[in-house]
């Protein structure tokens, strides 16, 4: 697969959502622009995306980390999903019911077998940091 387009990083997120596994919960995620090894994604955090304290629930707040991550590392030369072989995150802010989020994804280095990617969410109208992930995933010897 040769390198991707904004459109086709839309594409993937489509078909992501459209089937009925665990991915539907990314469907009030827009993708907003893509460049090699980056990925720019807004949401705005509705009440399906809440804990029981109205604000952005911790488990999405992963799979956001994951999945656009995870584009970032297909929108490169090698074009591979990849495997998670790590992750984690570090919660830093509460985004409330209402609020507009940014999921900045950069992939940090690709080798031969493993790609180290990076995520921000950060709050549109603050700009301030609601959470950082790093994701490692293993790319196969391809």
């Amino acid at each position: 697969m040769g390198p991707l387009t904004l459109n086709t990083i839309r594409q993937i997120m489509r078909a992501m959502v459209d089937n009925p596994g665990f991915d539907r919960v990314m469907s009030k995620v827009d993708v907003l622009s893509a460049s090699p090894g980056k990925v720019v994604c807004e949401m705005r955090v509705e009440e399906e995306h809440t804990n029981r304290g109205g604000t952005l629930h911790g488990g999405l707040t992963a799979t956001l980390v994951d999945v656009v991550s995870t584009l970032a590392i297909m929108y490169s030369e090698r074009g591979a999903p990849g495997v998670s072989v790590d992750m984690n995150i570090t919660y830093m802010n509460a985004a409330k019911m209402g609020e507009d989020v940014l999921i900045t994804a950069q992939v940090l280095k690709q080798g031969r077998t493993l790609a180290f990617a990076t995520v921000d969410l950060t709050s549109k109208v603050t700009g301030k940091l609601i959470a950082q992930g790093r994701h490692t995933k293993h790319l196969g010897s391809g």
